[in-house]
């Protein structure tokens, strides 16, 4: 994607030039950001989709200002009529299980895969819509049927919300900002604005597309542990020896030289830093706990590859990571890797132009379930032509 041509979908503006002027900054509408937008899933199959044991989805309905909220799977007769008012259905990870979701997502690939969460859709009959709230992560709300009307503004107090509720409601909510979204429009939110969507009629799908912002905490919890796990000890590591003169009157207190190994040994294992960019790599392309893959499959000669829709591929510059592994990568290897990383597809050309470890390591992606075969399309129309 070349960062610097308009596009539509930005109203104009070139992904740079959004990101300058909007990204963390302030809410965005665009007008026909996809004109003629078709819904990626259909109702019925969406209700389907939400009786899965492996998809996240949730129920949350208000009546006279008493809210409620349901987590999945649904059976059909769980989920109310269409012409209940005021509830909503909301399905997590939809590109996961759904190509049109996928490719939908695809258009947003201007900002980096690490940041990126999924798309959730949100099927609402007349007045649903999950309240008042603010969200921690960056979001594009895309209207693919019906209407919404959509109330924003900055929140003075985010952690003050309603008392005794199921779901998080603002207690001080003051909009500044209101517009009624019709299908191919969308709105970008940054972080912590508050926000409230209510569909205005039957059958209102809006698709939205979040992006994490993990606080220096999560980042470091997770990264920590992935260090810790792969520690290895040499085979001649020093053990502690206590200094010459160490008798004690005080045997319950921790010796002071103990405290300084202890913390040298800590500092020595943090300063590691291929450690620590395989542990962040590694943790940001973890696949969430209820994606799994079907394996089984072979990689054919004379074919390129494609990802998986469910696999997290990344690289930083020594490392490729996959689905929460990490691999050493160099020279050509690692070019063709990082455009498979990037495209989310490698031509049959470029695959045969891998080193035989590279290509054996493909082979086991395939056999994995987390790459597929894929002809080029020339060699496709040809086949499909004989």
């Amino acid at each position: 994607m070349d960062i610097d041509l308009p596009l539509g979908l930005l109203g104009g503006l070139s992904p740079r030039q959004f990101m300058r002027r909007h990204w963390q900054k302030k809410p965005y509408l665009i007008r026909q950001a996809v004109p003629g937008v078709q819904p990626p899933i259909g109702r019925a199959e969406l209700f389907e989709l939400a009786g899965r044991d492996e998809v996240e989805s949730r129920l949350v309905g208000s009546q006279a200002g008493r809210w409620s909220l349901r987590h999945g799977p649904f059976t059909r007769r769980q989920i109310p009529p269409r012409t209940r008012a005021g509830w909503t259905l909301l399905v997590q990870g939809l590109d996961l299980h759904v190509p049109a979701a996928h490719e939908l997502l695809s258009r947003f690939r201007f900002v980096p895969e690490a940041r990126l969460d999924d798309l959730m859709i949100s099927y609402a009959s007349d007045g649903g819509g999950v309240g008042p709230h603010t969200d921690s992560y960056d979001v594009f709300l895309l209207q693919v049927s019906g209407r919404r009307r959509w109330r924003c503004g900055p929140v003075k107090h985010p952690a003050a919300l309603v008392p005794g509720m199921p779901v998080k409601i603002l207690a001080d909510f003051q909009p500044t900002e209101e517009w009624v979204l019709e299908p191919g429009d969308m709105l970008y939110l940054p972080p912590r604005w508050g926000h409230d969507g209510v569909a205005e009629g039957p059958d209102c799908m809006t698709c939205s597309v979040g992006f994490r912002t993990p606080t220096p905490t999560d980042l470091a919890r997770e990264v920590l542990q992935r260090m810790v796990d792969a520690l290895d000890a040499p085979a001649d590591e020093p053990h502690y020896r206590d200094p010459a003169g160490s008798a004690t009157e005080t045997p319950g207190l921790i010796p002071a030289a103990l405290q300084q190994f202890t913390q040298r040994a800590v500092i020595d294992a943090l300063n590691d830093a291929r450690s620590l960019a395989c542990a962040l790599g590694e943790s940001l392309t973890e696949p969430k706990s209820n994606v799994w893959f079907e394996g089984g499959g072979e990689l054919p000669a004379g074919q390129g590859v494609r990802l998986d829709a469910r696999s997290r591929m990344m690289y930083d510059t020594h490392h490729v990571f996959l689905n929460g592994e990490s691999y050493r990568a160099g020279g050509r290897d690692a070019a063709l890797m990082q455009r498979l990383a990037d495209q989310r597809a490698l031509g049959a050309r470029d695959v045969a132009r891998l080193g035989p470890d590279a290509q054996a390591l493909l082979a086991d992606w395939v056999e994995a379930g987390w790459l597929h075969p894929q002809a080029d399309e020339p060699l496709a129309r040809a086949i499909e032509r004989a």
